[in-house]
């Protein structure tokens, strides 16, 4: 339930854009390889190789699709576009993990987008029943 609230929240958000299912596929093998390696090395390793692995993965991405010409122009934007990409995605998986765990993660940095679109989560929920309960 949380992961559709979430998934509701995402889609209001991004025009409802709808992700291919093989964007899923890789998602889910990715994460398979890491929990594999984290039984091994540990989450706090796996977790900083995976950064280290997605920092080197999106900079050679950048590199194949900017002109070289532009790459020092639009260096700046690519950190600022990627930064706030990532930080969207991590309080996306706080807060619907979060819920899931029934675990109080704080309040979310996207509760205004969620309140737009109608959704319930975390700290949202709770305000929402006590609202609800004093009427």
């Amino acid at each position: 339930m949380a992961d559709e609230q979430v998934q509701q929240a995402q889609d209001a958000n991004q025009g409802g854009t709808q992700f291919p299912p093989q964007f899923f596929d890789c998602v889910n093998e990715y994460l398979e390889l890491t929990n594999k390696q984290s039984q091994q090395y540990g989450d706090k390793n796996i977790s900083l190789a995976a950064l280290f692995a997605s920092a080197r993965f999106n900079a050679h991405v950048f590199l194949n699709n900017v002109k070289p010409i532009a790459a020092a122009e639009e260096r700046a934007a690519f950190l600022d576009y990627m930064s706030t990409m990532y930080r969207r995605m991590l309080n996306e998986h706080l807060d619907g993990m979060g819920e899931e765990r029934g675990i109080d993660v704080g309040d979310s940095e996207l509760a205004d987008e969620y309140k737009a679109a109608g959704v319930r989560i975390g700290r949202l929920k709770s305000a929402g029943e006590v609202a609800a309960a004093n009427e």
